[in-house]
C-alpha cells in the first residue's frame, strides 16, 4: 500500500523562507511529508517545474452588488475558476453593507451568492459602510466570533465612505478586539471639487478620471489615515497604494516603528495613465481607483515591493465586462467618466505577471514573489499557515510553474466571464502548468478540472501583525 495520496516528485520547491529539491507526499488534502523518494497512489512529475504555495488573492470583487444598475461579470464559478487557472487557490472577496442595511444580512446574502459555486476555498473580509451603535456593539463583535476578522473602510465614494470619527469609531474596534482593518486612502472632497471643476470644463472623458484623482489626493488620504491609526494604535493595512507619494507615506511611517501594512497591484506596475487616454471611450477599459500613474511612476511601485513597504500584491479583481449596458457602457458610451464603474479584470493574470516580470525578470526573489502573493495575505487575514505555505499539516494547495513557457498574453485564452484584458499583448515568460485545491488538481495544463462546489468558506482565526517595520516583503 502506498504510504500516500498523491506524490510530487523532482520538483523545485519555493516557499517565502527557502528554496529545496524534494517531493512532496499529499494525504487527505493536506502536505504530509516533505522529503526525497516517496511513493504515492498517484504521482505528477514535475521535473523542470518550480512548485509554490497557491496564491492568496486577498483584495477581489466577486458578483458584489452596486448601487448603480452595474453588474459584475464574474460570480463565484467563473472568477475562482479564472483564479485556480492562473495559479490562486485561495480568494477573499468582500461582503459589502449597504448604508442603513445589518451587516449581518450582507454576509448572509454574500453567502448565498456562493453556495454551490466556487471552485476553491475562500474567505470574506467585510465592508463596512454604516458603523451604527447596532453594528459596533453587536454584529461586528459576533460575526468576528465566526471567522470575520477583517474589514475594509473606505475613505470616498458617497455609498460607501466614512468621515474621520466614524473611522476612528472602527479602529477602536478593531484595537480591542484584534481585527485588521483594510484602508482606501483617497480624499473625496478634493476628488468631488476636480470632479466638478472638470465637468464644467466639459472635460469628462475617461482620460479625465486621472486628473480628478491625482497623486496629492492619495497622498493626503494616506497621510491621514496613518495619522487615525497612530492616534488609535492599531495596525492597518492601506489597500491598492498607487502612487510614489504615498509610497513615501507608507514608509516613513513604517520607518518610525507604526503598524502600517500596503498592497498594491498589477494596475500599477503594468498601466499607465496613458491607457486612459485612448480614442472615443476606450480609455474606460482601465478606469479604476486610484488611477494608473505616469510611466515615470512604475518604478517606485517595483521598489516599494522589492524593498519591503509593500507586504501583500492582490489584484483587485472588478470584473465589468466593456461591451455590456451593464459593465462599462452602464451609463452609455457619452458618459462622463464619474459614471463609469471603476475597477479592471486581473484575478487570473496576478501571479504571471509578477512572476514574468517580477522573478523572471530579475527584480524579485523567487521567496520574495511566495511572501507577497500567498505566505504575507495569509498571515495577516488569519489563514496561515493552513493557507499560504507548504509545509507539514498545511492544505496541499500546490501551484506547479513552467519557468520556461514564453507566451503573448490575449484574452482569448483568459476564463473569466470579462471581454478583455487590459494586459492584452504583453509577452510572459513563465506559467502556472498544474494547480492543486486540497490535493485536488483543479487546473491541468491547459484543462479545468474542477467541479463549481468544492470550493469550501473559511472561518478566519485573529491576525498577529508584527510591531516593527516589515523588511523584503516578509510578514513575521
Amino acid at each position: 500500500m502506498s504510504d500516500f495520496d498523491l506524490v510530487i516528485r523532482n520538483g523545485t520547491v519555493a516557499t517565502a523562507a527557502d528554496v529545496s529539491r524534494c517531493d512532496i507526499g499529499v494525504r487527505d488534502g493536506k502536505v504530509a511529508a516533505l522529503a526525497a523518494r516517496l511513493t504515492g497512489t498517484r504521482e505528477i512529475d514535475a521535473s523542470g517545474l518550480l512548485i509554490t504555495p497557491g496564491g492568496v488573492d486577498s483584495h477581489c470583487h466577486l458578483d458584489q452588488p452596486s448601487g448603480d444598475g452595474s453588474r459584475m461579470a464574474d460570480d463565484f464559478r467563473t472568477g475562482t475558476i479564472a483564479a485556480a487557472c492562473g495559479g490562486t487557490t485561495t480568494v477573499i472577496p468582500f461582503a459589502a453593507q449597504a448604508k442603513g442595511q445589518s451587516l449581518r444580512a450582507a454576509v448572509e446574502d454574500y453567502h448565498k451568492r456562493a453556495a454551490g459555486k466556487a471552485v476553491i476555498d475562500y474567505a470574506f473580509h467585510l465592508i463596512i459602510s454604516d458603523p451604527n451603535e447596532q453594528v459596533l456593539g453587536q454584529e461586528l463583535p459576533a460575526l468576528l466570533r465566526d471567522g470575520y476578522t477583517s474589514f475594509k473602510i473606505y475613505m470616498t465614494y458617497d455609498d460607501l465612505k466614512l468621515d474621520d470619527r466614524q473611522i476612528l469609531d472602527v479602529l477602536d474596534f478593531a484595537r480591542r478586539e484584534g481585527a485588521m482593518a483594510m484602508i482606501h486612502a483617497e480624499n473625496t472632497d478634493c476628488i468631488a471639487w476636480l470632479t466638478e471643476k472638470l465637468e464644467a470644463a466639459g472635460r469628462t472623458a475617461p482620460k479625465y478620471h486621472a486628473t480628478s484623482r491625482p497623486a496629492p489626493v492619495e497622498r493626503e488620504a494616506t497621510h491621514r489615515a496613518i495619522t487615525l491609526a497612530e492616534l488609535i494604535d492599531v495596525p492597518v493595512l492601506i489597500v491598492h497604494v498607487s502612487s510614489r507619494e504615498a509610497i513615501e507615506q507608507i514608509r516613513w511611517a513604517q520607518g518610525r516603528g507604526l503598524k502600517i501594512y500596503a498592497e498594491t497591484c498589477p494596475q500599477y506596475l503594468f498601466l499607465s495613465e496613458e491607457d486612459l487616454d485612448l480614442p472615443g471611450f476606450e480609455g474606460a477599459r482601465c478606469v479604476c481607483s486610484p488611477p494608473p500613474r505616469g510611466k515615470a511612476n512604475q518604478p517606485f511601485v517595483w521598489q516599494g515591493l522589492t524593498g519591503g513597504v509593500f507586504q501583500v500584491f492582490s489584484s483587485d479583481h472588478a470584473p465589468f465586462r466593456f461591451d455590456d449596458p451593464k459593465g462599462k457602457r452602464n451609463a452609455g458610451t457619452e458618459a462622463p467618466f464619474k459614471a463609469v464603474p471603476n475597477g479592471i479584470p486581473g484575478i487570473e493574470t496576478r501571479l504571471p505577471l509578477l512572476f514574468s516580470e517580477g522573478v523572471m525578470a530579475g527584480r524579485l526573489e523567487l521567496g520574495q514573489f511566495v511572501a507577497l502573493t500567498a505566505t504575507n495575505p495569509a498571515k495577516i487575514y488569519g489563514l496561515y499557515p493552513r493557507k499560504g505555505t507548504i509545509a507539514i499539516g498545511s492544505d496541499a494547495d500546490l501551484v506547479l510553474w513552467d519557468p520556461a513557457r514564453k507566451l503573448t498574453l490575449t484574452n482569448a485564452m483568459l476564463h473569466h466571464n470579462v471581454d478583455y484584458t487590459p494586459y492584452e499583448g504583453m509577452t510572459l515568460t513563465g506559467w502556472p502548468k498544474i494547480t492543486l485545491s486540497r490535493g485536488e488538481v483543479v487546473w491541468n495544463d491547459g484543462q479545468v478540472a474542477a467541479a463549481p462546489g468544492r470550493g469550501r468558506f473559511l472561518p478566519c482565526d485573529l491576525p498577529k501583525p508584527a510591531a516593527s517595520r516589515l523588511g523584503r516583503g516578509a510578514y513575521y
